[in-house]
């Protein structure tokens, strides 16, 4: 699959970005990059920023959230519907799970889509048609802080990085687009700055009762129950883990978290199972 460029800060921009046509300004996000490609057969590859996963099941633990957003949201009839070769596209986006920015994880989603390839163009696709491309295959776009404002109106020194639409704080920064398929970065000052998350300092048995809590499988099993799935072990123990991956994932994966992996996966497995249990009873009763 086609990898995205890194996109240079505005010091090294490319010529002429800022000298004509028009720019979009949009959000840049703290997730991880993220892609994906739609096969003849109907299964969706996906890749990260550097490696490609025929298989869904290795991409790694911290992504499975955003492969499952994706898999249960692309509508793929519209896809195939826009394309003669749903081969020679490929999606860009961020998994949107916790780095530096703890962004309110209910209102922001497992991926935000932010570019799109077109092998049969030989380009990425301008920044109007991505944001369409991506709402019309049941996805979310990363979101325009500015369409169409005049390059030559535009002083990326004096630019001030807005709030994010995702939390209630500023942005990461700002990706500053034209049409021409340029490209450049402003990063917010203060960002960068900020510490990282305390690693998990608890065992096993007290970060799963810490972030595996009742109103998390709630939450969860009324989501499946909306989409008409039955709350089941598998489904509700994978969508916790996943859940909990979101918003403790550079605590539990990063740093010097002293919580073994397997056993916090274990002690999840348990907790899954006594909600089932007392779930069952109470309805029962």
């Amino acid at each position: 699959m086609k990898e995205l460029p890194p996109i240079p800060r505005v010091a090294d921009a490319p010529d002429r970005l800022f000298e004509e046509g028009h720019l979009w300004l949009l959000e840049k996000v703290d997730g991880a990059g993220f892609r994906f490609q739609l096969q003849q057969s109907g299964l969706v590859r996906f890749g990260d920023r550097t490696r490609v996963y025929d298989d869904p099941d290795a991409v790694p633990e911290p992504y499975q959230h955003a492969v499952r957003h994706v898999r249960e949201n692309l509508d793929r009839d519209a896809l195939r519907s826009a394309v003669d070769d749903v081969e020679d596209v490929v999606f860009f986006g961020e998994a949107m799970h916790h780095r530096t920015i703890a962004y309110d994880w209910e209102r922001t989603p497992s991926f935000l889509g932010v570019d799109v390839w077109s092998a049969d163009a030989g380009k990425f696709r301008p920044p109007d048609a991505v944001e369409a491309i991506f709402e019309g295959i049941g996805l979310e776009p990363v979101n325009v802080f500015e369409r169409e404002c005049r390059a030559r109106h535009f002083d990326p020194d004096s630019y001030t990085v807005p709030q994010s639409d995702w939390y209630d704080g500023p942005a990461e920064g700002v990706v500053v687009r034209n049409k021409r398929g340029q490209r450049a970065k402003i990063l917010h000052p203060e960002i960068r700055e900020r510490d990282e998350p305390a690693p998990i300092d608890a065992s096993a048995e007290e970060a799963a009762a810490a972030y595996a809590t009742r109103g998390r499988f709630r939450k969860l099993a009324e989501r499946l129950e909306e989409r008409g799935r039955p709350v089941t072990f598998e489904p509700l123990y994978e969508r916790v883990l996943e859940d909990i991956t979101r918003e403790a994932h550079v605590r539990l994966h990063h740093g010097q978290s002293n919580v073994e992996m397997g056993d916090f996966r274990s002690e999840v497995a348990a907790l899954t199972r006594e909600f089932l249990d007392e779930r069952t009873n109470g309805a029962a009763g």
